[in-house]
């Protein structure tokens, strides 16, 4: 005779472990408890099992007062006017570079500063290419002969700071 599944709905799952441990006489902390309740159920943990039933929080809106400021450091053609002195800004103004660096194309120290040099008003390729590799934007060869720019997904500040810098 073949088992049929018999589906099991459970509300919330801190009560029925609640439950479970009074009714089995359990002696283990609540969370334990929980935790054994998702493995049972196919999932790591707890916060496995509640990440799977809320999904994934909704990404927060993009900082408009940094973005505003990053955005004063572009020009009306989208190039990048002047490193701001606070480091957090300085990082922030790198997207809307990277962005426009190629993807997926190895380039020579030359070719990547040449691009780079287009899409700044002052020359500090060196800088601006340190930077990146050091925030895990741009992959190089320990000599620094070859250059690609890493596919990494900017935050909502980032992109929105993108799509004003390159929108016009």
């Amino acid at each position: 005779m073949t088992r049929r599944p018999i589906p099991l709905l459970i509300e919330d799952v801190g009560p029925f472990a609640r439950a479970l441990s009074r009714e089995a006489g359990i002696e283990m902390p609540h969370q334990s408890l929980m935790n054994a309740v998702a493995r049972a159920a196919g999932f790591r943990n707890h916060q496995h099992l509640r990440a799977a039933v809320t999904g994934p929080e909704a990404e927060p809106p993009p900082d408009l007062a940094r973005l505003r400021r990053a955005a004063a450091r572009f020009d009306g053609q989208g190039r990048f006017t002047g490193w701001p002195v606070k480091r957090s800004l300085r990082l922030l103004c790198l997207w809307p570079i990277w962005a426009r660096l190629p993807a997926g194309q190895e380039m020579n120290e030359r070719a990547i500063s040449d691009v780079i040099h287009g899409l700044c008003t002052f020359r500090d390729a060196a800088g601006i290419r340190r930077e990146m590799v050091g925030e895990g934007m741009l992959w190089r060869t320990r000599d620094g002969s070859v250059y690609r720019r890493l596919e990494v997904r900017p935050g909502p500040t980032e992109r929105a700071l993108i799509r004003a810098v390159t929108s016009g």
